[in-house]
């Protein structure tokens, strides 16, 4: 059997591996939405659950009733098989994706709707199979043990589920090390050596063990045991299993995300806490089970109680450190399920591949089901303590079973039972997020995030899922003023992507020009008029626009033409998913939108020597000149990027050339001073500090240019944590925050 753990071992880290890394593809190609992570982990899940259904009455249909000769060992080869097209997969997939991309982009949707059923289509159609074949796995890995082993094999569903929640603790964690050295394709390589590798190993393994005939394999697989389990159906808990673990995983995000940031490095440490606890609990089974027992319902009362731990473990009002708050909220709930998950299909098959297929492929259409209901039937309408009150319902149900009239049971499960409701309500009580805690904050929620407008005067904050996202700031208007002034010609219009409080946004718009702005999350434009009291004003002008969609998306989507295209990816650098806007892709796709003296302006906040130079270096490869500008005494960095030469101009020409609202909108946050011309004095702070892009590329000159299959300011970890002394930040690029 070890070697039925290598092999499980090895596969849970790959299949998380090719998870995390096709998402990113997907969504490089297809938009960073809301919609196409539902869409990617859906069909992930999907192909799961079909291979897994599939093959299992594949197995089921062959019968335990063929001679020995015709089924010996054929198993184990054709898991050996399986195993070597999944490491193809990680050779094909990023080219289908690519290939996606631009039949879509020759066929010119223009409504998000069309667009999306057909990403939706296009991503199914080439990850199912794959993902297919790695839910095929586990009842063919069945169908060898019993062939082989049969005294293994009334309980092998849960031997395999252990070794493959093992790897993909690995996977949650190793990946995010293997990005960072060798970006996502050569970490897609390191997978299909590993799936080779257990191709080999089984085919090897299949030539040297003993042959075993059915008919002793019938005989040796024993009968599951009886269960406690508070339900009739033991489908129907194992897709509530599924349903309410990945359901609670999306409000869990939203819930921890202000105490751990928007990092990778944070949305794997709750994946690898809820898999680390899952192999726990999958392990004490085993050893339980082993005594063929049934469990006490003390179990499920257990169950329901830990499924509210996140409410108190998450809440303001409990003074925690923030690693244990995510190990006290979330290991005891996946704990506990990665106990009963593999004892409810081990009891459901006894052994029997077919029906284990069937049983996991109920679990996995739980864990489809429990994203989509969490992520878009209770976050945009209630809050995460209230939904993750609803997810637990069942098993709050469940827990009170030992109280049902007749039902035997111990004092201690009776009187668990009898704690139960009250406990669960103190938790409730407890558990008020940040956004309930404040009757005067400003809330909207909506499928993508919950969205807080908070504070007063110029102290305003907007919070993204409790992250901190700008400020009232002048950084934000001399985004809009700076580059306009530098175009060698009457601007005609400009695109805002990512419209945060909406500072830029109305910058843009004091030079009447017809401005454009694209933000991801819903909620933030509704919010412009809690940060600027003229906003509802300015969204009424026929030359102001907002469009909810991904930035890059929208730029390959739309035939416009712009004089300038602004971004200001949210904070902080290393935010997930901000390589997007980063990246040399996407300077390209940016610079087909200007017109041919048009310029592209990015704001980089402070980072490494080689974020800056990651980014310096894609810009310099995407477009012939660039300028940098760093922000006076504060932080940052203006970039200004375009295809003709940027002109020497004086503070006092691009002073004159400021209409005069936008004169006056650029120094209205101006803290009082002797300067008789606080506009001029602005302009001057920057060209002052002007910045040769060389100088910052050369302050890390290995770094490569940062890329969609390089995203250097997001995986950062090895490079910070390294014994050496951290890379220095020359004083003639560094913010003065980093001296």
């Amino acid at each position: 059997m070890n070697w039925y753990f290598f092999f499980f071992l090895l596969s849970g880290f790959c299949s998380v591996l090719y998870e995390l890394v096709w998402l990113r593809l997907s969504m490089a190609q297809f938009g960073v939405t809301s919609a196409m992570v539902s869409i990617v982990l859906s069909v992930f899940m999907a192909g799961l659950g079909l291979g897994s259904w599939a093959s299992g009455k594949w197995l089921h249909g062959r019968g335990q009733d063929i001679p020995a000769p015709a089924l010996r060992l054929s198993a184990l080869r054709t898991y050996a098989l399986i195993e070597l097209l999944i490491g193809l997969s990680a050779i094909v997939v990023p080219y289908e994706l690519s290939w996606g991309r631009h039949l879509l982009g020759n066929i010119g949707l223009s409504s998000s709707w069309a667009y999306y059923c057909m990403a939706g289509l296009w991503v199914g159609w080439t990850l199912i199979p794959w993902c297919a074949l790695m839910g095929a796995t586990i009842p063919v890995a069945m169908r060898a043990i019993g062939q082989t082993l049969p005294r293994e094999a009334a309980r092998s569903f849960s031997y395999l589920y252990m070794a493959n929640v093992t790897g993909a603790v690995a996977g949650t964690i190793l990946p995010l090390f293997l990005i960072e050295l060798l970006g996502f394709r050569g970490t897609l390589s390191v997978g299909t050596a590993f799936n080779a590798s257990i191709a080999l190993s089984a085919l090897v393994l299949s030539r040297r063990e003993p042959k075993v005939a059915v008919a002793e394999f019938s005989r040796l697989s024993a009968k599951p045991a009886e269960s406690a389990a508070p339900s009739g159906s033991l489908i129907m808990l194992l897709f509530l299993t599924g349903l309410t673990s990945m359901g609670m995983e999306v409000v869990w995000v939203r819930q921890f995300t202000p105490y751990l940031g928007t990092v990778v490095y944070a949305f794997a440490s709750i994946l690898a806490v809820y898999l680390s606890a899952t192999f726990a609990g999958s392990r004490l089974y085993r050893r339980w089970s082993s005594r063929g027992v049934v469990e006490s319902p003390l179990l499920w009362t257990l169950l329901a109680l830990s499924a509210l731990f996140p409410l108190v473990g998450a809440s303001p009002s409990v003074a925690l450190p923030n690693p244990l708050r995510l190990v006290l909220g979330i290991a005891p709930f996946t704990g506990l399920l990665g106990f009963l998950t593999p004892m409810l299909v081990d009891r459901h098959s006894g052994g029997d591949p077919g029906k284990a297929g069937s049983a996991y492929a109920v679990n996995v259409l739980g864990c489809i089901a429990g994203p989509l209901l969490a992520g878009f039937g209770l976050l945009p309408y209630i809050s995460e303590r209230w939904a993750l009150a609803v997810l637990s319902l069942p098993w709050l149900i469940a827990g009170l079973r030992p109280l049902r009239p007749g039902r035997v049971a111990t004092l201690a499960a009776r009187g668990a039972a009898c704690a139960l409701l009250p406990l669960a309500g103190l938790m409730i009580f407890i558990g008020k997020g940040y956004s309930e805690m404040n009757p005067r904050l400003q809330v909207l929620r909506d499928s993508t995030a919950t969205v807080i407008a908070a504070g007063h005067g110029m102290n305003r904050q907007l919070l993204v899922n409790g992250y901190g996202m700008t400020s009232l700031t002048p950084i934000t208007k001399m985004m809009a003023h700076l580059p306009l002034a530098f175009l060698d010609h009457p601007p005609q219009d400009a695109l805002d992507i990512c419209f945060g409080m909406g500072t830029t946004f109305r910058s843009l718009l004091s030079w009447k020009i017809d401005t454009t702005a694209v933000e991801l999350v819903p909620s933030v434009p509704r919010l412009f008029w809690y940060f600027h009291s003229n906003g509802p004003d300015l969204i009424k002008l026929p030359q102001a626009h907002i469009v909810i969609d991904d930035g890059r998306r929208y730029l390959e989507r739309t035939t416009r033409h712009f004089d300038l295209i602004t971004i200001d990816p949210p904070p902080p650098v290393e935010a997930a998913g901000s390589s997007m806007l980063y990246s040399e892709e996407f300077y390209a796709v940016a610079k087909k939108r200007l017109r041919p003296s048009g310029i592209l302006a990015q704001w980089l906040p402070a980072g490494d020597a080689e974020d800056f130079a990651a980014v310096a270096r894609a810009l310099h490869n995407a477009f012939a000149y660039v300028r940098v500008f760093r922000w006076g005494p504060r932080w940052g960095f203006h970039f200004l990027a375009s295809e003709k030469p940027l002109p020497e101009l004086s503070s006092e020409e691009l002073r004159r050339k400021l209409p005069a609202d936008a004169a006056t909108d650029l120094v209205e946050w101006a803290s009082p001073s002797r300067e008789s011309d606080p506009v001029l004095s602005a302009f001057q702070s920057l060209l002052q500090n002007e910045v040769p892009i060389e100088a910052m590329i050369n302050e890390s000159p290995t770094t490569p240019a940062l890329s969609d299959d390089w995203p250097i300011n997001e995986y950062y970890a090895l490079r910070r944590w390294a014994v050496a002394a951290p890379t220095s930040i020359h004083p003639s690029i560094a913010p003065p925050s980093a001296r």
